[in-house]
């Protein structure tokens, strides 16, 4: 492959990634309703423990460093915790 047809490659992964993160922050913030409804708290630890596992194993799975994963994974969750307080 060529230099820029590597290049439209990454383009058009970052494409996806925005769009899974969009996806992503759509169900997050369905949830945030769900919670509000049940009147239960907007941090839910146990639940973060698991998804940063799941980070984790999903990043040995693809041999990507795992703690790279997971940093980005601390934030997407801190944004939506962000976002869930704000719309609280």
């Amino acid at each position: 492959m060529s230099l820029e047809e590597l290049r439209e490659e990454i383009e058009s992964i970052d494409h996806e990634l925005v769009e899974l993160i969009a996806r992503r922050t759509y169900v997050a913030d369905t949830i945030a309703e769900v919670k509000e409804e049940r009147g239960l708290p907007t941090t839910d630890e146990r639940q973060e423990e698991r998804v940063m596992e799941r980070a984790g194993q999903n990043a040995e799975q693809f041999d990507v460093d795992a703690n790279l994963v997971k940093a980005i994974f601390r934030l997407l969750i801190e944004l939506n915790k962000v976002e869930q307080r704000d719309n609280r």
